[in-house]
């Protein structure tokens, strides 16, 4: 059974968290996705073998959290991912942030830098609401959007729908318009075979970010999900080298 913290709107967050040595991992999850993924699953064991701390949790509206998921928007998910980093861990932390996860773990990075040791994204999604939802609508779309929302298609399950709040909101909070400082290090991992993040949005992203220590680390045939043997164990690498990087 998962633990819940109530963050100060009132919204309840389910995790499971672990102790250990630091600096620990805490694993931001994507877009209608939660806690109990193949990816977030793998790396809390990968954690306990190492004695590790780690974190996972669901944003509001998704998973075991409070909340309907219509409802909610990138600043209240990054608001719940401030609350759980800041509320549940001991020191700075690597984040590991996955599609959505990595535009919330940027977003972080500008809110709460002293909270973060270094950081692994993961087929990251930054501005996805602004330059992939509602830069690819057609004129239909956007007018159904107007009206309150607009249904996509998932290969995940059933069609996402997307809200008119969670486009206005998207836009204040996008990273790749203003300068992106992350001064610490910092692995980005990308699939070229990732259906629904273009791989220039990596180099966008790695191009626009400043740091001391940044890499794009690209595997062949990768998709979206990064969740075969491979992919997981490329994500253990990044790891391992931030956690030597940052002793």
């Amino acid at each position: 059974m998962p633990s819940f913290l109530q963050t100060k709107s009132g919204r309840k967050l389910a995790y499971h968290r672990h102790e250990g040595h630091g600096p620990g991992l805490v694993f931001l999850g994507g877009f209608k996705s939660d806690m109990e993924g193949t990816k977030a699953i793998h790396l809390e064991a990968w954690a306990r073998a190492q004695g590790r701390a780690f974190l996972r949790f669901d944003y509001s509206g998704h998973g075991e959290s409070s909340e309907r998921f219509t409802d909610g928007c990138i600043g209240d998910w990054a608001e719940d991912a401030e609350a759980a980093i800041t509320k549940l861990t001991d020191g700075p932390q690597i984040l590991v942030g996955s599609s959505m996860g990595g535009w919330i773990s940027l977003l972080m990075a500008k809110r709460i830098p002293e909270k973060i040791a270094a950081l692994v994204t993961i087929a990251a999604a930054p501005d996805f609401t602004e330059d992939s939802m509602w830069g690819g609508f057609s004129d239909a779309q956007k007018t159904e959007l107007a009206a309150g929302q607009v249904a996509l298609p998932s290969d995940y399950g059933e069609p996402y729908i997307i809200t008119k709040k969670l486009i206005e909101d998207g836009r204040n909070h996008l990273v790749l318009r203003s300068p992106l400082e992350l001064p610490f290090p910092t692995r980005m991992l990308q699939g070229t075979d990732d259906a629904d993040v273009d791989m220039s949005v990596a180099l966008r992203l790695i191009a626009h970010a400043t740091g001391p220590d940044m890499r794009l680390v690209v595997l062949k045939g990768g998709d979206h999900r990064f969740s075969d043997p491979d992919a997981l164990k490329l994500i253990e690498d990044a790891i391992r080298n931030v956690i030597e990087v940052t002793g």
